[in-house]
């Protein structure tokens, strides 16, 4: 018994393994083996088909057995935005489909926009979480501190899925991270999808998709890429929308949701604090179909930045931007303003 147990270890190890010799001499092992043999197909089922096939065929019957519980949530960014949301459901399909015990959560309800997807996708809103103390997390589409509760530091940190820089999170023991340069961190949960073998379901795809509209600006902004493109093209296929464009302008007709929205709302819809060179920054985004929805606000909303900035800010920051005029206005209330108008090339006015 022990000669099998060590061979089948090392053999699992080296990644040469037959299949169904593994499940035969499966059933002569021991609790504490199945848990390892689990570990380590658990280990390689990215990089290996070997190990794709162990975790897809042989996770459920383990759990189901009672032998190991695993349960973990996959949760995006403080203020959520569409692909923070739409990034947890997809990445809690797809992680299912591996054979993880996840469920999807957001740090917030769902800003118009993303309700507008929800819908017409048959979606559920996720839970909302903001304690992660004593849990398992993935997290989506942010690596920075700033983003994630407050109790972050108290959790187990599994994974992260982003398609931003890397921020400052830290974890005691090792885990999954796939960041990539691309627009929109649903890019990156269909090539991984792609790799690993697996389709999301049709609705599933139809929201990973106005996610992808959304943060690219309906392929206008200078974060998209080729592969943002082609995710958005193959998940329109999958959910069986012809036309791309309708979609993304119902979308941010949708984003254009403003009358009657309070300014701490409407800066807040995808609002993300920053840490730079030990200053902390705040940077929100309205995406409209035309500025003149809130020319008449501006003044509301400078004064509510100026109530940000007094919170613990450098600098508080809302960029409206006009999706048909490809421009933005960007409102600042900052201790060095002429320096973050320097970043962009410009000069600050009315400081």
């Amino acid at each position: 018994m022990i000669l099998i147990r060590t061979y089948l270890v090392q053999v699992i190890s080296r990644r040469n393994l037959d299949a169904q010799s593994f499940i035969l001499f499966f059933g002569l092992l021991d609790k504490a083996y199945w848990l390892r043999c689990l570990q380590l197909a658990y280990n390689y089922q990215i990089e290996h088909p070997v190990g794709v096939f162990l975790w897809k065929r042989l996770h459920f019957p383990i759990l189901k057995k009672g032998f190991i519980t695993m349960s973990a949530i996959i949760l995006g960014h403080k203020h959520p935005d569409t692909d923070s949301i739409v990034s947890a459901i997809a990445c809690t399909d797809l992680y299912r489909q591996r054979g993880l015990d996840v469920k999807a959560a957001a740090q917030g309800t769902p800003a118009p926009e993303t309700a507008f997807v929800l819908e017409r996708f048959g979606l559920q809103a996720p839970e909302v979480v903001t304690s992660v103390a004593g849990k398992d997390v993935y997290i989506v589409d942010y690596s920075d501190l700033n983003q994630a509760p407050d109790d972050f530091k108290d959790c187990t940190l599994k994974g992260i899925v982003d398609h931003h820089k890397l921020g400052d999170m830290t974890s005691s023991a090792p885990l999954e991270i796939v960041i990539m340069p691309v627009g929109c961190t649903n890019t990156i949960l269909k090539r991984m999808y792609d790799y690993l073998g697996f389709v999301p379901p049709k609705n599933i795809a139809g929201a990973m998709l106005c996610a992808i509209l959304s943060d690219t600006v309906i392929f206008k902004s200078p974060t998209c890429t080729p592969a943002d493109k082609a995710a958005a093209a193959e998940l329109a296929e999958i959910a069986g929308i012809e036309d791309i464009e309708a979609l993304g302008m119902e979308l941010f007709t949708a984003k254009s949701a403003v009358k009657g929205v309070a300014a701490r709302d409407l800066i807040m819809r995808d609002f993300k604090d920053f840490n730079m060179s030990g200053s902390k920054v705040g940077i929100g985004q309205l995406e409209l179909v035309d500025l003149k929805l809130l020319e008449d606000r501006i003044p509301e909303l400078l004064a509510d930045l100026a109530a940000l900035k007094a919170d613990g800010r450098h600098t508080a920051i809302l960029l409206l931007t006009d999706i048909m005029k490809e421009g933005s206005l960007l409102l600042m209330v900052s201790d060095d303003p002429a320096k973050i108008a320097g970043a962009f090339g410009t000069t600050a006015e009315g400081t």
